[in-house]
Parts: C-alpha cells; sequence; structure tokens
C-alpha cells in the first residue's frame, strides 16, 4: 500500500455537543503529530450556518465544507485518512471512495458508539453528526445525501462496537438487515472480518469515532458510553481487517479534548489507532 494522506477537517458544525468547539482543538491536536508533507486541510467556515430549511442544523455550512473536501480529495492520493472534526467529515471522503470504485467493492466499517443513521425527521436533535450515516444511504437533505453514484447499498455497512441507538435508528437497522458487530464481539478479531467477507466486499473504508472506545481509554470525548471497546481490541480490529481487504480509507473523528493541553494525555492513544490504520500489517494478522 503507498503512504497514506491525511486530510484534516476541523468541522464542528456537524455537532448536536455542548464541546463542539473542542473539536477544533482536537484536530490541530491530531494534526500536529502528522506527517507535513503529506497533511493537508480543509477550511472550515467561521460561521455556525443556516438550516435553510433542510431539517438540519447548520446546513449551509455543512455543504461548504462537504464541496471543499470533495474538492480536495481530487487532488490527494489514495489511501486518505480523513481527520475531524464531527463524523460529518466523513460524508464527502466515503462518496469519494464510492464513486471511484465499482459498485459493491467496497465495505464501509462504521466503528462508533453510535449508528449515526437517524434521517432527518426520526433525528431527536437535528445534528448532522447523527445523519451522515444514512445520507451516504442517499436518504437526506438535498446537497448532502449521496446519488445514484456514490450511494452506499446497506448490504456494504457493518457497524462496529454500536451501543446507543435510537429507537429511529432501531427500527431501520431492522428493517434493512443492516449487519451489527456489537462491542463484546470484536473481543475475536475475526468476527469483524466474517462480517465484511458476508458483504462481498474487496476493499474496506473504515471509519473511526472515538467514543467506539471504551471512556475509561480516552478522556476527550464529546458524548462518550458506557461499555465501550478495548484500545488493544480495536487496533486489532483494525489489522485484521487490513490484512485481509485492501484499505480504500478511512477516518478518524469526534477527539473533543477539554482544553488544547489536555489533548496531549490522550494522543497516546490517538496515535496507536493512526498507526494501525495506516502501518505495516502482518500478512497473518487475521488468521
Amino acid at each position: 500500500m503507498s503512504a497514506a494522506s491525511f486530510l484534516v477537517v476541523p468541522q464542528w458544525q456537524g455537532s448536536s455537543s455542548s464541546r463542539a468547539m473542542r473539536l477544533i482543538d482536537g484536530a490541530d491536536a491530531i494534526r500536529g503529530d502528522l506527517p507535513t508533507a503529506r497533511t493537508h486541510q480543509v477550511p472550515v467556515p467561521a460561521a455556525a450556518g443556516e438550516s435553510l430549511g433542510s431539517g438540519v442544523n447548520r446546513f449551509s455550512s455543512l455543504v461548504a465544507v462537504r464541496d471543499a473536501t470533495e474538492a480536495e480529495l481530487a487532488l490527494l492520493e489514495a489511501p486518505v485518512v480523513t481527520i475531524g472534526g464531527d463524523c460529518g467529515v466523513e460524508l464527502a471522503s466515503v462518496q469519494h471512495v464510492l464513486a471511484a470504485r465499482p459498485a459493491g467493492s467496497v465495505a464501509v466499517v462504521w466503528f462508533d458508539a453510535h449508528a449515526d443513521i437517524n434521517s432527518v425527521e426520526s433525528s431527536p436533535s437535528g445534528a448532522f453528526t447523527g445523519m451522515v450515516v444514512r445520507a451516504l444511504l442517499g436518504d437526506g437533505a438535498d446537497g448532502l445525501a449521496s446519488t445514484d453514484g456514490n450511494r452506499l447499498d446497506p448490504a456494504q455497512l457493518v457497524l462496529a462496537g454500536t451501543r446507543a441507538l435510537d429507537d429511529g435508528e432501531s427500527a431501520f437497522i431492522d428493517s434493512t438487515g443492516i449487519r451489527v458487530v456489537g462491542p463484546g464481539e470484536l473481543d475475536d478479531a475475526e468476527a469483524i472480518v466474517r462480517a465484511v467477507e458476508a458483504t462481498g466486499a474487496d476493499s474496506v473504508y473504515l471509519h473511526v469515532d472515538l467514543d467506539v472506545l471504551d471512556p475509561g481509554t480516552i478522556e476527550g470525548l464529546g458524548a462518550p458510553e458506557p461499555f465501550g471497546v478495548e484500545i488493544g481490541r480495536l487496533t486489532e480490529a483494525i489489522r485484521a481487517l487490513r490484512a485481509r481487504f485492501e484499505l480504500a480509507g478511512a477516518g478518524l473523528t469526534e477527539f473533543a479534548p477539554e482544553t488544547p493541553d489536555a489533548a496531549a494525555g490522550d494522543l497516546g492513544v490517538i496515535l496507536r489507532i493512526l498507526g494501525a490504520l495506516t502501518g505495516p500489517v502482518p500478512q497473518d494478522a487475521a488468521r
């Protein structure tokens, strides 16, 4: 695999958290440990943005960032690791990968405590971070929702480490048969490998929201959920997937340290995840 490119997108407008602005500090802290020559950044509007009748909070800024991210992705060598910001930064990155590859060839593994699969109608908050997967599936506001050329099929999606669902999300997952690998199942890395094998894909996009981790592992979370995944289990799962499938792209999101100085205490965990996403992988890692 060629060396990864990194795209930093310090977007906060998709978040519903009272800590949303801390996502800027989180993205900046991570950027400080990335290789300068391979790291690029998307400018994020200072303005919160307007919903413009879309039902999505701060919709205008989200569309502007999506378009700017897509333009930057077109210039970068794959695979690209997108660094958020909130989970909404993954919209353009996943759409870009899906548009560039044959239909059905990419599975998206969504390592996240939350499914992020609310519709505009079912969302309890109106925050896009909780709608981004639904938009990738083609159900969302015009300007954000995927279309025929970059739409994710539910059969190509695997939710991993998910443990906090809204009622509307649970109903949608049940009705579509989306695969879910719970936190306990990730004790065996083969479980996530088997789930992706069942999609028929030969490559993966790996999304990592840091709240997939147990809150005892990392402090800088905007929406921590108990009973999460231990860091060693997460990195083992990532390496097992990379040993079995081509990495089409990846993302790491939702680092919200209490202060810029406090970010340093969590960077060791974050660098372990980035190492699993981009470092060398023994070919027997999934065996």
